[in-house]
């Protein structure tokens, strides 16, 4: 069966191999060559049981269902997944980013050969199961932190090849992202300060070399909060400081005639997360919903 003689649901786009809603993903190349390299991981010289077992010419169509309460994120990679396996078609039945305890519930359907779908099968449920659990755990984060105002961030603490798509599943979990890489923010570090000759130091050099792009530094103790204030930081990390640390930080920063934001990280959990909230920083950061967050279940049937 060819596109053109499926018929696409309403507002669908046409694409080289399936047929996919919009708001499943761009045709980014990226993504292309990635998920190519994880098919080819877990294919490699052919499927050996499919081929096997199922007939050349069987064709199926299937549902991928929801089983544990939680959000969705990664349609994109799953239906990239399944084009490059020679499915016909992807289409999702949810919205990713929102939560959902009604369950099991039916996300999306797949249809075309046999084959092809029991190949894909494993490798687009990797993806979407990893990427729906980094998307849960970080809105029951953003949740936790309700009783301040603080915006939850996520890290460089990302798994090597997946940062684009665990920072999108954040972004869909109703968190923030952070810097992509050392290429596009400035974050000194206390290693970056200590070998600069001091907090201050530090970032008068990254303000000289960078004047436009905004500055942030960690800090540990009131000395170097008060150093990043006077140096006009844009952003002051309070790392692995206490609850009265942090509420003296925010004191300070308050008191002065600087307008940074404060960033508190280090030992938050979703039991730590509602008092570092209340202490009235801006940003906390959790490196767990990326590195740590557990797969959402989820599973493939034939109709």
């Amino acid at each position: 069966m060819t596109n053109n003689e499926l018929t696409p649901p309403s507002g669908a786009r046409q694409t080289t191999g399936l047929t996919l809603h919009p708001e499943v993903r761009p045709n980014t190349e990226p993504l292309s060559e990635l998920v190519a390299r994880a098919i080819a991981e877990d294919v490699g010289t052919g499927d050996i049981t499919a081929e096997a077992v199922v007939p050349a010419d069987a064709r199926a169509s299937a549902r991928i269902i929801q089983k544990a309460p939680g959000v969705i994120s990664g349609f994109g990679a799953a239906a990239e997944t399944f084009e490059q396996v020679g499915a016909d078609r992807f289409e999702s039945l949810v919205g990713e980013g929102v939560w959902s305890d009604e369950i099991p519930r039916d996300i999306a359907r797949v249809s075309g050969p046999a084959r092809s779908i029991l190949t894909g099968e494993r490798t687009a449920l990797n993806f979407l199961a990893h990427l729906s659990g980094i998307a849960t755990l970080t809105t029951q984060f953003v949740e936790a932190a309700r009783p301040g105002r603080a915006e939850i961030l996520d890290t460089r603490k990302t798994t090597p090849g997946l940062r684009v798509l665990e920072k999108a599943a954040v972004a869909a979990g109703g968190g923030r992202n952070h810097r992509m890489g050392l290429h596009d923010a400035i974050l000194i570090k206390e290693n970056h300060s200590d070998l600069a000759g001091g907090v201050a130091e530090a970032v008068a050099r990254a303000r000289e070399a960078q004047p436009t792009i905004p500055i942030e530094v960690e800090v540990r103790d009131a000395e170097e909060v008060k150093a990043a204030l006077d140096a006009n930081a844009d952003t002051i990390l309070l790392d692995n400081m206490t609850i009265a640390g942090i509420r003296a930080a925010v004191a300070a920063r308050d008191a002065s005639d600087s307008d940074a934001t404060l960033e508190a990280s280090g030992g938050v959990s979703l039991q730590t997360v509602p008092e570092i909230a209340s202490t009235g920083v801006d940003f906390i950061s959790v490196g767990a919903i990326t590195h740590s967050a557990p797969a959402l279940d989820l599973s493939l049937l034939l109709e």
